[in-house]
């Protein structure tokens, strides 16, 4: 009678995975903390996400709709007419407002007959549903927008409590990202003068 023993083979041991090390799980959770808060810190400091709280910017931004603003647009160029910026109301910094510029440093605006002008020039808004149906006439300061909301008679804005100080702005408002029905730039039309 023969008996044969079987050699072992000690190559499967290799694909036996290691017992989990509690420190090396510690050490993977805390590297995971500190990356989400330092995104959270960097994706802050260049951005923001605000809720449109009324009817000041309709019919193309509604009520409850969530915004990103992008805090670095303004930091490398100017604001220009037709962006729809995000700021800290005049009258009260703890409140931010959202609205539309219409007038830069040094021009002329008047509001009449329904009609928008800068400097003297028309302006076509083909974003509006409504004319507005007051009237004035202001020139905007260094270092200060004009801003009106595009439902121009139901809208806190420059024509009413005047400036916007350019140190009180936060940003440009580039989309909306919430509802996923509502998704999409938001200056896609930006308004033109007559003569341009």
């Amino acid at each position: 009678m023969t008996i044969e023993f079987e050699s072992i083979s000690t190559e499967n041991e290799e694909n036996i995975p290691e017992k989990p090390n509690l420190l090396g799980v510690l050490i993977d959770i805390l590297e995971t903390l500190l990356l989400s808060v330092v995104l959270f810190f960097l994706i802050n400091a260049v951005s923001a996400r605000i809720r449109i709280d009324g009817s000041s910017m309709e019919p193309n931004l509604h009520h409850g709709e969530f915004v990103i603003v992008s805090k670095i647009n303004y930091r490398f160029g100017e604001p220009e007419r037709g962006d729809v910026v995000v700021f800290d109301f005049p009258r009260n910094i703890t409140q931010e407002y959202i609205k539309r510029v219409i007038g830069l440093p040094g021009e002329h605006i008047l509001v009449e007959d329904g009609n928008v002008y800068v400097n003297e020039i028309i302006l076509s808004e083909p974003y509006l549903i409504m004319e507005p149906r007051y009237e004035g006439e202001w020139v905007v300061p260094e270092d200060t927008l004009f801003v009106l909301g595009d439902n121009r008679n139901n809208s806190s804005d420059s024509h009413t409590w005047g400036m916007v100080p350019m140190n009180n702005v936060i940003g440009e408002a580039l989309v909306v990202y919430w509802p996923p029905s509502s998704w999409g730039l938001i200056n896609g039309t930006n308004p033109v003068l007559a003569s341009d």
